[in-house]
């Protein structure tokens, strides 16, 4: 037996409970750290060949590993932009530099700027709606942009499209084709008559009358006019002509639904707006009152911006004074087929490590992803009353490692003393 190979393994052993009460450190000073997840030491021995009844002291080595994959329990808050998953995943930010990271760490607020930043400074990505509906890049961080809210302070959408569905009474009479509401004339008439609001590029409303004329056995006409131009108390004539016109042929045959040769919808240009295209294919043609069934189109008028909306899906939505819910990004979330294998760096975040796998992404709730909570933060995994055993017990071994090596020492002073 070697002593000096004896107070090197005393040695290596008090070096492996500094490396574990290190950790026990690291998880109890973050037990209150969203999302942290706790580290810890697994121990390893390292055998020296003995030969001829001698036998040689080894070493104890330690590897540090990361409960990654192990979910901390929510908790839940009073802010809307707090954020856990529940499931597997990370959310995806960068830093300063623009630097993608892995995090669970969801306590996001909005900056000065308004983007949405956590408490260590790091920015959330998500993709943006400008573009149309986003869908993932799976594996890479392409088209991932900062989630910006204040980009939606204050919007209005002019109408593009709308649907309008009614039955109009088949018994009614016919009306003359000198006085139908298209030829605006002052004796015109009409069977039906409806309104709908539309609004023009600034966000303002249009009121457009529609009207429904039953010009012959089957068949109506259906004029548009902007009701600005309307006379007063009459109507007709309007100070121009109708926005458009077209004519609904039904079949008596099938329900009275619109025949295969029908016209199945009417469009026109929203005076100051776009081209408003509003789907009729709805209509029918039954003996029964005018009754209306369905009626929207969409657009909306300016309208400021009250907060926003997390959906499960990771959906982030502008919630307008008018209640109307306007999509702004989708968050991505990122995964790795081995998350306890990541590299774990300052202020809780993750870079994909040697033996991590690759990082794929993809939206909340679809394939192995969580959902998305709102109002809820991930706490720490630490269990505090483990983390106090493991430091006792580090604590009894660090000590009998350093008698190991103390009495190591004081075997060498009576070799030494021996000389003399």
């Amino acid at each position: 037996m070697s002593l000096y190979g004896m107070m090197s393994t005393g040695a290596s052993g008090m070096n492996a409970q500094a490396n574990r009460l290190s950790t026990v450190a690291d998880n109890i000073a973050n037990a209150n750290t969203t999302a942290y997840k706790k580290a810890s030491v697994q121990f390893s021995s390292l055998v020296l060949p003995s030969a001829n009844g001698s036998y040689n002291s080894g070493a104890v080595s330690t590897d540090v590993r990361y409960a990654i994959a192990q979910s901390g329990n929510l908790e839940f808050t009073t802010s809307g932009s707090d954020l856990a998953i529940d499931g597997d995943g990370f959310f995806i930010v960068e830093d300063s530099a623009g630097i993608p990271f892995l995090t669970r760490a969801g306590s996001f607020k909005s900056d000065g700027q308004g983007n949405l930043v956590n408490a260590a400074g790091f920015t959330l990505l998500g993709y943006d709606y400008n573009s149309g509906v986003p869908a993932p890049v799976v594996n890479g961080f392409d088209g991932l942009v900062p989630v910006n809210i204040s980009a939606g302070s204050l919007s209005a959408k002019a109408s593009t499209t709308g649907i309008f569905s009614a039955n109009l009474k088949s018994s009614s009479t016919a009306v003359a084709a000198a006085d139908l509401p298209s030829t605006n004339s002052p004796t015109a008439e009409y069977t039906h008559k409806s309104s709908l609001v539309a609004y023009d590029n600034l966000g303002g409303e249009v009121l457009l009358d529609f009207y429904y004329t039953k010009t012959g056995a089957d068949t109506w006409e259906v004029s548009v006019y902007d009701r600005a131009g309307a006379t007063a108390g009459t109507s007709f004539p309007y100070a121009s002509g109708p926005l458009a016109t077209t004519t609904l042929t039904f079949d008596p045959t099938n329900e009275g639904q619109l025949a295969a040769a029908s016209a199945t919808d009417i469009t026109f240009n929203v005076p100051g707006g776009a081209s408003l295209n509003i789907d009729l294919s709805g209509m029918t043609q039954l003996n029964y009152a005018f009754t209306v069934d369905d009626a929207d189109v969409n657009g909306n008028a300016p309208s400021a911006v009250e907060n926003i909306v997390i959906s499960k899906d990771g959906t982030i939505y502008a919630k307008q004074e008018n209640g109307e819910l306007k999509p702004l990004y989708r968050m991505a979330l990122a995964t790795v087929s081995s998350p306890d294998k990541l590299r774990p760096m300052a202020g809780n975040v993750f870079q994909q490590g040697v033996d991590s796998g690759v990082i794929t992404t993809g939206f909340a709730g679809s394939g192995s992803f969580g959902q998305i909570v709102s109002n809820a933060l991930e706490s720490s995994n630490v269990d505090m009353a483990q983390e106090l055993t493991d430091m006792i017990a580090s604590q009894r071994s660090y000590t009998a490692n350093s008698k190991v090596f103390q009495t190591g020492s004081d075997l060498m002073d009576v070799l030494v003393n021996l000389k003399r």
